[in-house]
C-alpha cells in the first residue's frame, strides 16, 4: 500500500472544538434537555519515555472548567497503571473470582518490581499553588485550595513518573505478539463529574467514563519507534515514519530521539501505542478520511496479507456505520496492531494482529463501531456497559452481514442463544449490574454483549425494523458529544415512534422478567393466548386457515399506547395484567405461530406453534 499522508485538521475545526463557553461542552441551550451541562478539561502534556528502561516522565497541564452548578472541593484523577502491582484491587479481583479472565489470572500477583505499572504523581499545583493530594490504589485525591465554582476555570500543573506494566490486561509493554507499548490509560486522567456526582470506581480491568476536552500531547521517544493512536500528527515532516507529505522537504532532527505532537479536538481519551517494527499504511477515502495501519512488519505472509486485505473493508465498514448512524465526525482513524485483543479509543483502537482475515475483520468491525457507541454517544460504561457493547454488538453484526454478504435472516441471533442458556443456567445477572460487580465474568458478558444487542434486537419487532433505525439516527443527532443515559436511547426511540417504551427499558434492563407466551388452545375460530414469563410484549402472530390461505395479525400491548407500522391486521391491545387474551377470525384454522421472525426473546419456543389435529 502506498504510504501517504494528507494532514487534515483545519484551524476552523480545531477553533470551533476549543470554544468552551458556547461549544458542545456546555451544554445549556440543549433543545434535548435544556438543564443538561457537562464539564471540560483542555490536556498539555509533555511526554519523555526511556524505551529500554519501560519509563517515562511526564508533566501534565490540564485547564477544568466546571460547568456544573455545584461548587467543587475536591478533584480526583485515575491512575490506572497503579491497578498492575501485587495486591492491588484488580490482582485481588482476579484472584478471587469464579472465573477469572484467561489473560489476567494470577499474573498480576507475581509481577516483579521492574514489571509492574504506576504513575506516581511528584507534584501538583492548582492555579500555581501546591494543593494537597494523596494517591489511593488506581485513584489521586486532590484536596483544592479554593474550591471551583460554577462556571469557572482553573489551571492545574502537574508533574510524573510512570513505570508501563508488563502487558496483561488492554495496556503495557511486550505483548504476546511483541508489540512494544500498547499505551492506554496511561496518564493522570481527570474523573468525570456529572449530574450523579463524581466518578471514581477503581480500576478492575472494566471499563471507562471521561470528561470531555482536547489533547495536545507531546511524545519524545528513540528515533526508531513509529508510533499511532489518538489525534492528528502536527510535525509529520519532522518525524517521517510514513507520516510525511511526499511533496514537501523533510526536516527531520539529527537526534537520537524525536517528538511526536499530536493535537486531538473533541474526544474524552487518548491512546498510544510505538514500536520500532511497524508497517504503516495510509488508505484515503474518498470523502477525505485517512485510515492508519499500523502491524508488526515480521508478521507471516498470510497475516500480513490479512491486514492488507483489512484495509478496504474498513472504509467500507467507516461508511456503513456513517450512514447507520451518524457521520464520522473526524479526518483520520488508526487500526494498531496492540493490546491484548480488542478495545476501543478515540480515533483508534488497539488489536492483535495475528488472526485469520474473518477474526481479523470482526474485531476491527467491533472496535470500529465502538467509535459510536461510548466514544461519541459516550454513556457511562462503568454503570451501562450493555449500551456500549451490546449496541457495538448489534450494529457491527449487521455491517459484518451486509459487507461480507451474509444472508442470515438475524444477524444477531446468537446473543438469543447465549440469554437462553444464562436463563435456564440461572446465571443471568440484572443489566444495571455495575461492570466491576458481576458476580462472574460470563454474566457481565452475556449481559453486556448478549442482552445488551438484543435490547435493540427486539426493538425492532416492538417499534418496526425502520424505526429501529431511524431511532439510532436520533439518538446519535439528539446525544452525541454528550453522556447520554438508558433514558435517553429510550426517549429517542419514543419520539421517532410514536410507542411508549418506558415498560421495555424497565423489564429488560432493570428486571429479570422472562418472556414466555404460549398458544393455549385453537378451537374452531377462536384462538386463546396465555403470557406465562412475567415481561409482557406485543405479539406477532401468523394464522394458516383450513383453506390454506395466510393471515398475520398484530396484538399491541396496551401500555405501549400504539403499534409499530405493519401490513399485519391490528386487532385490539393486550392489557399487560391480563394473562389470557381470546379472539376470533374469519375462518377455520389449520395452525398458529406466535413470532415467526424469532425477534422477540421468548424463552420457550415449545408453546409457540399450535396446529390443529
Amino acid at each position: 500500500m502506498k504510504k501517504i499522508f494528507l494532514f487534515v485538521c483545519s484551524v476552523v475545526l480545531f477553533t470551533a472544538c476549543t470554544q468552551t463557553k458556547n461549544s458542545v461542552y456546555n451544554q445549556v441551550t440543549s433543545t434535548v434537555n435544556p438543564g443538561y451541562w457537562q464539564q471540560y478539561i483542555s490536556y498539555k502534556m509533555d511526554i519523555d519515555v526511556d524505551a529500554e528502561k519501560h519509563q517515562y516522565k511526564g508533566k501534565q497541564e490540564a485547564v477544568y472548567t466546571n460547568n456544573s452548578p455545584d461548587e467543587l472541593t475536591k478533584v480526583y484523577y485515575h491512575l490506572y497503571f497503579n491497578a498492575f502491582q501485587p495486591g492491588s484491587q484488580m490482582d485481588v479481583r482476579s484472584l478471587n473470582i469464579k472465573d477469572p479472565d484467561g489473560r489476567v489470572r494470577d499474573r498480576i500477583s507475581k509481577l516483579t518490581q521492574d514489571e509492574i505499572g504506576y504513575i506516581k504523581v511528584n507534584t501538583l499545583k492548582q492555579n500555581g499553588v501546591p494543593v494537597s493530594f494523596e494517591t489511593v490504589g488506581t485513584i489521586l485525591e486532590v484536596t483544592l485550595n479554593t474550591p471551583i465554582k460554577s462556571g469557572e476555570s482553573v489551571k492545574f500543573d502537574m508533574d510524573f513518573d510512570a513505570q508501563v506494566p508488563l502487558q496483561i490486561r488492554r495496556s503495557g509493554r511486550d505483548s504476546k505478539e511483541n508489540v512494544a507499548l500498547s499505551m492506554a490509560q496511561w496518564y493522570p486522567k481527570m474523573a468525570e463529574y456529572d449530574f450523579e456526582g463524581w466518578h471514581t470506581p477503581p480500576y478492575i480491568a472494566r471499563e471507562f467514563h471521561g470528561v470531555w476536552g482536547d489533547f495536545d500531547v507531546k511524545i519524545t521517544i528513540d528515533r526508531e519507534y513509529t508510533v499511532g493512536g489518538t489525534g492528528y500528527l502536527q510535525n509529520p515532516q519532522e518525524i517521517g515514519h510514513g507520516y510525511e507529505d511526499a511533496s514537501k522537504p523533510l526536516n527531520i532532527p539529527n537526534t537520537e530521539k524525536l517528538t511526536w505532537h499530536f493535537v486531538a479536538p473533541r474526544v474524552h481519551d487518548f491512546m498510544w501505542a510505538a514500536d520500532p517494527a511497524y508497517t504503516h499504511d495510509v488508505l484515503t477515502m474518498d470523502n477525505g478520511i485517512d485510515l492508519h495501519f499500523l502491524y508488526k512488519n515480521d508478521l507471516s505472509e498470510e497475516y500480513t496479507q490479512n491486514w492488507k486485505d483489512l484495509q478496504p473493508k474498513t472504509a467500507e465498514l467507516m461508511t456503513y456505520f456513517s450512514e447507520n448512524i451518524g457521520q464520522y465526525p473526524y479526518k483520520q482513524y488508526s487500526v494498531i496492531q496492540g493490546g491484548d485483543g480488542g478495545m476501543e479509543y478515540a480515533m483508534s483502537t488497539l488489536i492483535t494482529g495475528q488472526r485469520r482475515f474473518g477474526s481479523l475483520f470482526g474485531v476491527t468491525a467491533h472496535e470500529l463501531a465502538h467509535t459510536w457507541f461510548q466514544f461519541l454517544l459516550a454513556t457511562n460504561e462503568s454503570k451501562h456497559p450493555w449500551m456500549d457493547e451490546g449496541f457495538t454488538s448489534y450494529i457491527s453484526s449487521k455491517a459484518t452481514a451486509a459487507i461480507l454478504k451474509n444472508t442470515d435472516k438475524n444477524p444477531n441471533a446468537g446473543p438469543y442463544r447465549g440469554y437462553n442458556f444464562m436463563v435456564s443456567s440461572g446465571s443471568e445477572e440484572v443489566l444495571t449490574t455495575h461492570a466491576d460487580r458481576y458476580n462472574t465474568n460470563r454474566g457481565y458478558s452475556f449481559g453486556s454483549y448478549g442482552k445488551g444487542s438484543m435490547f435493540l434486537a427486539q426493538l425492532e419487532y416492538i417499534i418496526g425494523a425502520e424505526n429501529t433505525a431511524k431511532g439510532l439516527k436520533k439518538y446519535f443527532e439528539d446525544f452525541s458529544f454528550k453522556h447520554p443515559t438508558p433514558n435517553d436511547v429510550k426517549r429517542s426511540m419514543e419520539k421517532v415512534s410514536g410507542i411508549h417504551l418506558d415498560w421495555y427499558l424497565n423489564e429488560w434492563t432493570q428486571t429479570l422478567h422472562t418472556i414466555d407466551y404460549g398458544v393455549k388452545s385453537v378451537v374452531g375460530n377462536e384462538i386463546t393466548l396465555q403470557r406465562i414469563g412475567q415481561m409482557p410484549m406485543p405479539i406477532d402472530l401468523e394464522v394458516v386457515y383450513a383453506d390454506g390461505s395466510v393471515e398475520n395479525f398484530n396484538i399491541p400491548l396496551r401500555i405501549m399506547r400504539g403499534n409499530k407500522p405493519t401490513t399485519a391486521t391490528v386487532i385490539e391491545d393486550w392489557a399487560w395484567a391480563n394473562p389470557i387474551y381470546t379472539f376470533k377470525t374469519s375462518k377455520n384454522i389449520k395452525s398458529v405461530t406466535i413470532d415467526k421472525s424469532k425477534l422477540m426473546a421468548d424463552i420457550n419456543d415449545d408453546n409457540n406453534v399450535f396446529e390443529v389435529e
